[in-house]
C-alpha cells in the first residue's frame, strides 16, 4: 500500500524519523525551507536525522476544538536531545495524572486517513516511554 507523510520533514520507511534543516554556520534546525538562518543569517543548510526520543518541555490538554476536531488532544514541545519539535502526546490517557513536564517519549507515526486510491497520509507524534 503506497504512503505519503503528511509534512515534508516526515521520512517514512522502517524506522521514521523527522529531518530538519540544520545550518552549516551555527547548528540552528529548522522543520520549514529557509532561505536563511533566523539565528545568524547563514544560506547554507544540511539535512540532519533528528533524535526519535525526546522529553516534554511543555504540553496543553485541548478539550475545546473546531467542529470536526476530536478531542480532546495533547499539543506538546519535545525536546529531542537539542531539537525542539512540536507534535501531539498520543497513546495515553489525556489528563494530568497521565502527562507531566520531563516525560520520555519517543516518535511514532499513524495512519490518518487514505484517499479514494488506498494512499495512506500518515502523520506523527510522540508516545510515553516506559522507563
Amino acid at each position: 500500500m503506497a504512503q505519503v507523510p503528511i509534512v515534508d520533514y516526515l521520512r517514512l520507511g522502517d524506522d521514521p524519523v523527522l529531518v530538519a534543516s540544520e545550518c552549516t554556520s551555527c547548528g540552528a534546525r529548522f522543520f520549514d525551507h529557509r532561505n536563511a538562518c533566523a539565528s545568524c543569517s547563514s544560506t547554507e543548510f544540511r539535512p540532519v536525522d533528528v533524535d526519535r526520543v525526546g522529553e516534554v518541555v511543555s504540553f496543553s490538554i485541548v478539550t475545546f476544538a473546531a467542529p470536526g476536531v476530536d478531542v480532546p488532544f495533547v499539543p506538546a514541545v519535545v525536546d529531542c536531545r537539542g531539537t525542539s519539535v512540536r507534535g501531539n502526546i498520543v497513546n495515553v490517557e489525556p489528563s494530568p495524572d497521565h502527562l507531566r513536564l520531563g516525560m520520555p517519549v519517543r516518535l511514532t507515526t499513524w495512519v490518518a486517513g487514505v484517499d479514494a486510491e488506498g494512499t495512506e497520509a500518515v502523520g506523527y507524534g510522540f508516545e510515553p516511554v516506559e522507563v
